[in-house]
Order: C-alpha cells, then sequence, then structure tokens
C-alpha cells in the first residue's frame, strides 16, 4: 500500500454536500426561531395583533377599498420586517457574542454557507407567518386575487433583501445588547410610524418625504398596491431595490464576524 493510501481519509468521512449542510443549517436555525418565545412573539403576534386592529379600528385606509385588505397589507409588511429584520439581527448578534460566527468560519459550512442557511430559515418562518396569518386574515373576511399575490412575491423578496441586510449590519456591528435594543426600537417606530400601518399620503407634508424615503414606507405602499388595490409606486420600487443594494454592499463591507 502506497504512502498517498494510507493518509487517505477512510470513504464516506469527508463533509456532506454544500447542499446538504446548508440545508441542515437552515433546518436549525427555523427551528431555533421558532421555538424562541420572543421571536415567536414578534414573528406571530405582533403581526396578528396589527391585523385584528386594522381591520376594525379605522386607521390606515384607503378610500374605497375594504378595510380587511389594508389591514392585510399592513400585516404583511410587519410580519416581513419582524422576521427578515428583528429576529434575524437577534439571532446573529447573539450568535456572534457567544463565538459561533468565529466557529463556523473554521466549519465546512463556511461563512457562505451559514448566510445561505439563514435567509433559507427566514423564508421558512415567512411561509408559517404567512400561512397562520393568511388563515387570520380569511376568517376576518379577506378574499384575496391572484394577480395581487403573484404580484406580492417580488415585492416580499425585495423587502426581504432590504430588511435582512439592514439587520445582519446592525447585528454585525454593534454589541449585542445595543441590538437588542434597537432593533426592538427600530420595529415598533418602523411599523407605527414608518409609512407601514398608515399610507404615506395620510402624513403631513413635512413628514412625506421622510416617510418615502424609508424601507419600511416603501414596503408598506408596495403591498398596498399588490394586496388593497392601491395605486403602484415606481419610487417606492426603486426606493426599496436601493436599500436592498446599498444595505448587501454595507454588509459585505462592514459586517464583522468576531465580537469587539
Amino acid at each position: 500500500m502506497s504512502t498517498t493510501d494510507a493518509v487517505q481519509a477512510p470513504r464516506g468521512s469527508g463533509p456532506a454536500p454544500l447542499a446538504r449542510r446548508v440545508l441542515a443549517h437552515a433546518a436549525l436555525e427555523t427551528r431555533i426561531l421558532l421555538s424562541n418565545g420572543e421571536q415567536l412573539m414578534v414573528a406571530i403576534l405582533m403581526p396578528a395583533l396589527v391585523l385584528l386592529a386594522l381591520r376594525y379600528v379605522p386607521l390606515g385606509r384607503l378610500e374605497g377599498i375594504a378595510p380587511i385588505d389594508t389591514a392585510v397589507a399592513a400585516t404583511a409588511a410587519t410580519a416581513l420586517i419582524s422576521t427578515a429584520f428583528t429576529s434575524q439581527a437577534i439571532q446573529t448578534g447573539f450568535d456572534r457574542r457567544g463565538g459561533v460566527l468565529r466557529w463556523i468560519a473554521t466549519t465546512p459550512l463556511g461563512r457562505g454557507g451559514y448566510l445561505a442557511g439563514k435567509i433559507l430559515a427566514t423564508l421558512a418562518v415567512q411561509l408559517v407567518q404567512i400561512l397562520v396569518l393568511g388563515a387570520l386574515a380569511l376568517a376576518l373576511g379577506w378574499r384575496p386575487e391572484l394577480a395581487g399575490l403573484l404580484g406580492a412575491v417580488p415585492v416580499w423578496l425585495l423587502g426581504t433583501v432590504a430588511f435582512g441586510s439592514l439587520g445582519l449590519l446592525i447585528a454585525g456591528t454593534l454589541r449585542t445588547e445595543a441590538v437588542l435594543a434597537l432593533t426592538n426600537v427600530l420595529f415598533i417606530l418602523l411599523v407605527a410610524l414608518g409609512g407601514v400601518t398608515i399610507p404615506v399620503a395620510h402624513y403631513p407634508r413635512f413628514a412625506r418625504a421622510i416617510v418615502d424615503l424609508l424601507p419600511s414606507g416603501a414596503l408598506g405602499e408596495l403591498m398596498r398596491a399588490c394586496l388593497a388595490g392601491g395605486a403602484f409606486s415606481a419610487g417606492s420600487a426603486i426606493v426599496l431595490a436601493l436599500w436592498a443594494m446599498l444595505g448587501s454592499l454595507a454588509v459585505a463591507r462592514w459586517f464583522r464576524w468576531t465580537s469587539v
């Protein structure tokens, strides 16, 4: 037997294929997110409360549009932000503080596999959100149109990139305590005042220009266009795309895998 043969690893002892590693990590991340009571409250309970409140309270409605439709549009945006931004930022921040990110970089999964798994986990949790909140909306009288649902898919994906990159940027640059505080405060502010629950046109003129430029304002307007028959705004699509692009570039430039 040659020296080469002697030092070869036993068959089957190498790392699993990349796709299997990423899927296994995505499944782990999904279980962590869905088993955490605080994260589950942010992902399911908070959007459900938004749906119930806007269904019965005359707030954030569009003229000639059923209240349930505007409520569903705001709920969809809230659910997206809660998972792509708040939950992922907090989970990644704790992983970073605990040294998980530094350890991951030395494993066969690698940094790229870690991020890919997080993206898939986010989409999996969002699917759970859609099923649960969609069932609640149907029980409240929502009757969606297929065209609107199909139009919401690219908006949802673009919004996930925009808010996911912002969440990773915060998680990868700040201390965990700051990540926890900042993401929860921003979540409340963006949903309540950032154009998610209230259409941009309902804001005072001096505030309208600011809300128009926020990713939450752009997402809210696009969701209302798809799910509540609102007017489509090309400007909102451009704003959301810019946030997605600039956020991704910022993560690539400033995200730190080790805690300070």
